[in-house]
């Protein structure tokens, strides 16, 4: 996963040429320690170095020139790609990544619901971003080391922000304006299948108001989720996966309470519009 998000991250700044060198920074994170993190930073830079090249090689003849794309470009941009994650990304986000997941860890055993509070808000700071995706790799890495618990609250913690703003766009219909109120109810078919970027539209037009509802709404459903005892062992789904969640029906309680809290601190905390 990480080297193809690194490579599509490069690809959608530099074209093409930044594909290859985002898949050799993406690849060098992923088998290193900065994971995700390292990752994400290696899609810039393998983007902007390619942007940077194009430039230097603009001045090359024309003949010469012609071959960049194919020759100079990777040449030159895995080469820098290399060195830069060696020497420059890898030992701070290395260090940053594995203390992360070593609080994370930790936490498991002892504060299993401050843990959940922590990563189920987490999914609902960025909706899609870093925190989010640090949030869901730890989750799903959780998995692959028997720790199903995690899982749960970080995909409930992911569901809550767009059934909360659904619900939230049928309960107070003067919080929100007519686009809004049409596009609304298509957040509950999203958030019940695990995709939280539904509700980025929302929160992009009104920040200081929808993100604090939703993290505190998704905190809520995470905290109940580990004092319930749900686990789950699947990484993604939404509510198509609840056969294979331990204690299902405690899991939808805690899906529904944090969105209802969610809603109706969007009630509150959001003003009136007109139209």
């Amino acid at each position: 996963m990480l080297p193809v998000l690194a490579g599509f991250i490069a690809m959608s700044i530099g074209d093409r040429p930044g594909l290859a060198v985002g898949f050799v920074g993406g690849m060098i994170a992923a088998n290193g320690k900065s994971g995700f993190l390292g990752a994400l930073a290696a899609g810039f830079i393998a983007g902007y170095l390619i942007v940077l090249l194009r430039k230097v090689f603009d001045r090359l003849p024309a003949s010469i020139e012609k071959i960049a794309p194919v020759l100079l470009y990777p040449l030159f941009g895995i080469l820098f790609m290399g060195l830069i994650m060696n020497f420059i990304i890898e030992p701070p986000i290395g260090a940053l990544n594995t203390a992360l997941n070593t609080a994370l860890t930790n936490m498991s055993g002892s504060s299993k619901i401050l843990l959940g509070i922590i990563v189920a808000g987490m999914m609902s700071i960025d909706m899609g971003g870093p925190f989010n995706k640090a949030a869901y790799v730890f989750g799903t890495a959780s998995i692959a080391a028997g720790n199903y618990d995690i899982m749960a609250a970080v995909m409930i913690g992911g569901m809550v922000p767009p059934c909360a703003i659904a619900l939230a766009t049928l309960l107070f219909k003067n919080k929100f304006t007519k686009q809004e109120r049409e596009s609304g109810p298509v957040n509950f078919i999203m958030g019940l299948a695990f995709i939280t970027e539904g509700a980025i539209p929302f929160a992009a037009s009104d920040p200081l108001h929808v993100l604090p509802s939703c993290i505190i709404g998704s905190a809520v459903s995470g905290a109940l989720s580990m004092a319930f005892g749900c686990t789950l062992m699947a990484p993604h789904g939404g509510i198509f996966v609840f056969p294979v969640v331990e204690h299902p029906l405690m899991y939808l309680v805690s899906l529904v309470v944090g969105t209802v809290i969610g809603a109706v601190l969007l009630g509150i905390l959001k003003k009136k519009v007109e139209g």
